[in-house]
C-alpha cells in the first residue's frame, strides 16, 4: 500500500469524529488526496489493518525520533504516516506557525472557480496566482482559460524571477480580504522555468504541445528551456535501472499495466527488464487480458506514475537523468 492508502486506513479505523479532527489540520491538497484514498481502500482485510497500525505505532514509539528533538520527531512521524508530499503542508503549519493566507485559500477552490475569479485580471496577476498553486491544480486552472491566455500566462510564469515582497503582500491582502484571510506571504520566490515545465507536465496530451508552440513563437530559447525540463512518460526509458527499480516498488501492477498500454516500446522494455521474470510475465499477462480501455484512463495512469516519479526526484530518492550530464 502507498503512504496515502495507509493513512486512509488509519483514519477510517479511527471513526468519524477523530478522523475529522485529523483532517482539520491538513491542507486542501492533502484532504483531497486522502479523501480519494479513503473511498478506494474498501475491502481491506483485518490483517492488513493490523499491519498498518503496527507500522504506525512502531514509528511513534521510536526513541531515536523523540531523542532527535521535537521538530525532527514531528517531521518523521507525519512523513511516515502521510508521505512526504502530503505531510509537507501540515509540517510547515505546525513548525512555522503559518495560517491559511489569501492566496493559499485558492487551494481549496475548484479549478473552474479559480479560473472565473482571475479570468479578467492582467495576465501577470494570473501568472503570479498560478505560480503559487500546486502544479497539478494550476494545470487544471489553465485548461479553463482560453488558448491565447494560456500561452501568455505560462510564458510569464516561466520568466518570473521573484517579485517584490510588498507587491506579493498586496496581492495576498486583496485575496485575504475576499476570502477572510489575514496573514501575509513570507516568500516572494514564485514562478520560473521549472514551475512552468511542471505545470505543463499536468496538462492533457496535445494541450502541452499547443502551449509550447505558442511560447516558442514568442521566445524560442525559452520554449526549448521549458521542453528540456519537462519529464513525460516516455522519458522513463532514459533514467537508470536503479531509479526504475525504486519507482516500481511504489507502483501497483494494475496501474502499471494500464499506463503501459499507451507507452513506447522502449519504456516497456525498460520496465520489464527491471522486474523479476515472473513479475514481468504477470504484468504482460495482465496487459493482454484487459479489454479495450479509454485513452483518458491510460493517460491518467501515466500521470499518476509521473507524479510519483517527480515526488521521488524532488525528495532526492532518485535522479532523473533525461540527458547525459557532463562531469569535470
Amino acid at each position: 500500500m502507498t503512504g496515502v492508502q495507509r493513512a486512509a486506513v488509519v483514519l477510517l479505523s479511527l471513526g468519524e469524529a477523530q478522523a475529522a479532527e485529523v483532517l482539520k489540520h491538513m491542507g486542501a491538497k492533502e484532504v483531497q488526496k486522502l479523501g480519494m484514498a479513503m473511498t478506494s481502500v474498501g475491502g481491506v482485510s483485518r490483517n492488513t489493518v493490523a499491519a498498518v497500525f503496527e507500522d504506525f505505532v512502531e514509528t511513534l514509539a521510536q526513541p531515536s525520533a523523540i531523542g532527535a528533538g521535537a521538530d525532527d520527531y514531528i517531521r518523521a512521524v507525519l512523513t511516515q504516516a502521510l508521505g512526504e508530499e502530503r505531510a509537507g503542508s501540515l509540517i510547515d503549519r505546525i513548525l512555522a506557525g503559518r495560517n491559511t493566507s489569501g492566496l493559499d485559500t485558492l487551494k481549496w477552490m475548484e479549478p473552474r472557480a479559480i479560473a472565473e475569479l482571475v479570468r479578467n485580471e492582467h495576465p501577470q496577476i494570473i501568472a503570479i496566482v498560478m505560480a503559487h498553486l500546486d502544479e497539478d491544480q494550476a494545470a487544471e486552472v489553465l485548461k479553463c482559460l482560453t488558448d491565447r491566455v494560456r500561452a501568455d500566462v505560462l510564458l510569464r510564469i516561466a520568466t518570473l524571477d521573484g517579485i517584490p515582497p510588498n507587491a506579493l503582500n498586496e496581492l495576498n491582502d486583496v485575496m485575504a480580504r475576499q476570502f477572510a484571510g489575514s496573514q501575509n506571504l513570507k516568500s516572494s520566490s514564485v514562478g520560473g522555468v521549472r514551475v512552468a515545465a511542471n505545470i505543463l507536465n499536468f496538462m492533457d496530451t496535445g494541450q502541452d504541445e499547443q502551449i509550447l508552440g505558442a511560447i516558442s513563437e514568442i521566445d524560442e530559447p525559452l520554449g526549448v528551456q521549458i521542453r528540456d525540463l519537462m519529464f513525460v512518460f516516455d522519458n522513463l526509458a532514459e533514467i537508470d535501472d536503479r531509479a526504475i527499480q525504486t519507482v516500481l516498488r511504489e507502483i501497483s501492477t494494475e496501474k502499471l499495466a494500464l499506463a503501459l498500454r499507451g507507452a513506447d516500446q522502449k519504456v516497456r522494455e525498460k520496465i520489464t527488464t527491471n522486474m523479476s521474470q515472473r513479475a514481468a510475465e504477470i504484468l504482460l499477462e495482465d496487459m493482454e487480458a484487459r479489454g479495450p480501455v479509454r485513452l483518458a484512463e491510460v493517460e491518467a495512469a501515466q500521470k499518476e506514475i509521473l507524479a510519483e516519479v517527480r515526488k521521488m526526484a524532488d525528495a532526492g530518492t532518485i535522479q532523473l537523468a533525461a540527458k547525459a550530464e557532463a562531469f569535470v
